[in-house]
């Protein structure tokens, strides 16, 4: 929705959700902190261990395929781009285009993958490092705790030092939406509630056995966020203290969510499991895909404010996505699930108030997202 309005129809006709939807990012930002943090934690208090080689090897077979061949198509055909400019090559195969980023550039929603990237290497090796000292588990909550102070305070100084009151400009999408200095707050927050399943058994037990007030809590912080965002996206309060805020209204949401017998847990809604299966690559292709039928659809006198319009963009856009799903994700899994499988061992005896359930992954529709 949120780049429908921006980049299609300005501003019509999502109102309010239009408006906010960008968190989306965050909202998955706090399920990929989990699933990833959930999967290193549990691989390291199993007898089999955490491979580094193997970790790499999956997320990458995971993420850089479908990544990949939907680059070839900015690059290797102009017509793709629609008129926009695209970055060099090597900043999106280093996964460093986030920073500097120019807005309105060809491919730019890919920010928040080379987030997700960077994430995908630094946590594993922060977390042998810690794993390493004396007291580890009291350093990791160190961690967790100095990440969320530090991004508040490196958003605080570059919003006073080169935003200001620039009302969202380029000033603060170039300096503090898309860098990943300032945006792991629900990354950082999904790895604390992992790290809290893996090794403080009782509390996680508490924690999801009260699922159902997790999810009235997440709504409500959730949407208090929300509402703040909406009204002062880029004002200094929001800017240092909005992205925690809704980092709690995430984690809160994801307690819910693999809270057994939970209102959200319990409760399937048909056709939403094969869309998550989808999203990734809808996530790679939609944003381009609305921009290329946007000139179509004029031409057939068909407004994309329109609900029909909003439908033709959905209905090209979601098997578009299935498409590039079916024919470039799905055999990368099946190879790496075939040649680096997840090996199920039993874990270590418990510690730090740890069982071995702990380890275990979650919800299963959750971990199917990994």
């Amino acid at each position: 929705m949120n780049h429908y309005v921006l980049f299609v129809s300005n501003r019509a006709p999502f109102g309010f959700w239009g408006e906010i939807g960008w968190t989306g990012v965050d909202l998955f930002f706090g399920l990929s902190g989990y699933l990833i943090g959930n999967q290193i934690f549990s691989a390291m208090r199993s007898e089999g261990g955490f491979s580094l080689r193997t970790f790499y090897i999956r997320r990458f077979l995971r993420t850089l395929p479908a990544f990949y061949a939907v680059l070839a198509l900015y690059a290797f055909w102009p017509w793709f781009r629609a008129g926009l400019t695209l970055p060099p090559l090597w900043q999106f195969l280093t996964f460093t285009q986030n920073f500097n980023l120019t807005p309105g550039t060809a491919f730019s929603h890919a920010w928040s993958l080379c987030v997700e990237e960077q994430f995908y290497v630094l946590l594993p090796a922060i977390a042998l490092l810690i794993a390493a000292m004396r007291r580890s588990l009291a350093w990791a909550w160190v961690a967790v705790a100095a990440s969320l102070l530090g991004g508040m305070a490196i958003r605080s100084y570059l919003w006073q030092t080169q935003v200001g009151n620039s009302d969202g400009g380029f000033p603060y999408y170039n300096v503090i939406y898309y860098s990943s200095l300032c945006r792991f707050d629900e990354l950082v927050a999904g790895v604390a509630l992992a790290l809290l399943k893996n090794h403080h058994a009782g509390a996680w037990s508490k924690l999801t056995a009260h699922g159902n007030w997790a999810l009235a809590a997440g709504m409500a912080v959730g949407g208090t966020a929300l509402y703040l965002f909406a009204e002062d996206h880029y004002g200094y309060g929001m800017t240092v203290f909005g992205y925690p805020l809704l980092a709690l209204g995430v984690t809160l949401l994801l307690i819910a969510a693999l809270s057994p017998g939970s209102l959200l847990e319990k409760t399937p809604i048909p056709g939403f499991g094969k869309l998550a299966l989808w999203s990734y690559a809808i996530y790679l292709t939609h944003k381009q895909l609305f921009l290329l039928l946007k000139p179509e659809l004029a031409q057939h006198g068909i407004s994309v404010a329109s609900w029909s319009g909003i439908g033709i963009m959905t209905a090209i856009s979601l098997p578009a996505g299935w498409l590039l799903y079916a024919a470039i994700e799905t055999p990368f899994m099946k190879l790496r699930d075939r040649y680096f499988p997840v090996k199920r061992a039993e874990p270590h005896a418990p510690t730090s108030g740890s069982d071995p359930d702990s380890a275990k992954c979650g919800s299963g529709r959750l971990s199917e997202m990994a």
